[in-house]
């Protein structure tokens, strides 16, 4: 089946509007997946809800939004990219109404996976339309544009969450969406045609492919969201997720590669540096979540900051992505990518190691370079990954390249959080063990510790054993923050790892020169 090709009656300024207007949808859909990071508790509280069932606020989204990120390419052949984009613009903002008028935790469930369903059809549209509108220079700026786009939605959004809690009310973190999510759903249909749509494809569509295609990803997004609360496959809601997810991977590549219509293709991935650029985007998606993930973790459960403290601690990096975007996109129609990508992914690495020197009293002051540094390293990452991945694409094989692509990066985003948080559970038992051991090899330190805290709790109470218990409640706190923080170190360690050790891929994914007409895979 051949793609049909862009209108050529659009003048470029139309096209340059059409462009703006899908980044800023984007926006939105990105920077929902974070904005309710850091308000959480104040959600919690208002909808009466238990400290299980708030997570499934951020893993909802999650896990509908991953399954639309693949699907929106067939659907933008069948609808047209102007109408599917209207449609998810529209029934995003109507689902952000829904969630601000959420009456308990299981309709604001519900009405967080439609948003991130609706919403995830935004994110891969643009990339698409980005590459197949311009030429030359200005598809050259592309990169740059969505990679920051990409990178500043999720990392602004505990900062932009926190400040709308603390100043309004947490339903107005979907309020927001409302006032530009209709003007995009009004105006974008009346800037005129970008292709045209073949609804005939929604009457032979591959049902099955469609429903594996969800059991696979929404499982293993599940596994990936709720394992590390519940000890992996110790709970047996965790190991049903995760066979249904086997048994729908193994349907969905059997249709992928047999189905007379398939609903996502990976013909992409026969192209090596395609595949070479998702893997490192895998990496991106694993370090830019994780990242963003840890910080505010950090500062609220070891420094116990508010969430306008978490906000304007973390805002810096998202100032430092904006100061990288144009020396980003300068350097890719300079600079061979695999030199700009190996630097971002070398200034990335140092900035986690630069974490792992953290303390339990690190605020602002100390955490401000390493965020810079991280800020400015990320776009230096994502821009030549995305020139990699979809310079040189066939018209009929783009849509289907940027759905996967950016599927990899939410996948690696979901793969991060998982695995850290795994490690921070691990560690923080290690290192507390290896404390209370040194407290026992040295008893007469640890009680005149004790009695040191047992005097000062005297001054609240005259109950000599109150007191006592007291002092070894504060003292089992101190050991906790210090086996935390010492969780929270070997964490970032194990993750500059990880961006080290992709490096080692960078100098076989020679990327497309940007000019080159896009070149057919046999």
């Amino acid at each position: 089946m051949t793609a049909v090709p862009l209108s050529a009656a659009l003048d470029e300024r139309r096209k340059l509007l059409i462009f703006a207007i899908m980044a800023f949808g984007q926006f939105m859909a990105l920077l929902d997946i974070q904005i309710v990071a850091a308000s959480l508790n104040s959600i919690q509280a208002g909808l009466s809800a238990g400290p299980d069932e708030i997570a499934w606020v951020q893993t909802a989204y999650l896990m509908a939004e991953i399954v639309m990120i693949p699907l929106a390419a067939f659907l933008s052949q069948a609808l047209s990219t102007r109408w599917l984009f209207t449609l998810s613009a529209g029934l995003f903002t109507l689902s952000s109404l829904l969630c601000g008028l959420a009456w308990d935790i299981n309709s604001m469930i519900a009405f967080r996976a439609l948003q991130g369903f609706t919403g995830g059809a935004m994110v891969p549209l643009v990339f698409a339309t980005g590459f197949a509108m311009f030429e030359g220079p200005r598809r050259a700026a592309v990169p740059a544009i969505l990679g920051m786009v990409s990178t500043l939605a999720p990392t602004l959004g505990p900062t932009v969450g926190g400040w709308i809690t603390d100043f309004a009310d947490w339903r107005w973190l979907f309020f927001m969406n409302l006032v530009p999510g209709v003007a995009v759903t009004i105006f974008f249909p009346m800037l005129g045609r970008v292709d045209e749509a073949n609804p005939e494809m929604l009457r032979r569509i591959d049902w099955l492919h469609v429903i594996s295609l969800a059991v696979f990803l929404g499982g293993l997004q599940y596994v990936l969201e709720e394992g590390p609360r519940h000890e992996w496959f110790s709970d047996g809601a965790v190991q049903t997720a995760a066979w249904l997810s086997a048994v729908g991977g193994v349907v969905f590549f059997e249709r992928s590669f047999f189905s007379t219509m398939p609903v996502i293709k990976l013909t992409p991935f026969l192209r090596p540096t395609f595949a070479m650029a998702c893997v490192l985007n895998l990496v991106i998606g694993f370090g830019l979540y994780a990242a963003t993930y840890l910080t505010p973790v950090y500062l609220g459960r070891i420094r116990g900051f508010s969430s306008l403290q978490i906000g304007a601690t973390v805002f810096v990096t998202g100032i430092a992505m904006t100061v990288t975007a144009p020396i980003a996109a300068r350097l890719s129609t300079r600079v061979d990518g695999r030199y700009v990508i190996a630097v971002g992914f070398s200034l990335f690495a140092f900035a986690l190691w630069m974490f792992s020197w953290i303390t339990p009293d690190w605020g602002f002051g100390e955490l401000f370079w390493p965020q810079v540094l991280r800020g400015l390293a990320i776009l230096l990452c994502i821009v030549p990954a995305v020139g990699m991945a979809l310079n040189g694409v066939v018209p009929a094989e783009l849509r289907y390249a940027s759905g996967l692509f950016n599927l990899m990066r939410n996948l690696g985003g979901a793969i991060g959080i998982a695995v850290v948080n795994t490690w921070l559970i691990d560690f923080a038992r290690e290192h507390a063990a290896r404390l209370s051991a040194a407290m026992g090899e040295q008893p007469e330190r640890a009680g005149e510790l004790v009695r040191g805290l047992s005097q000062a709790a005297s001054a609240w109470t005259a109950d000599a054993d109150r007191a006592l218990r007291m002092s070894e409640a504060v003292l089992g706190r101190i050991v906790g923050r210090e086996a935390a923080t010492l969780a929270f170190a070997d964490t970032y360690v194990l993750m500059a790892l990880v961006f080290a050790a992709a490096l080692l891929i960078v100098p076989f994914a020679k990327p497309a020169p940007v000019g080159e007409p896009p070149k057919p895979v046999d």
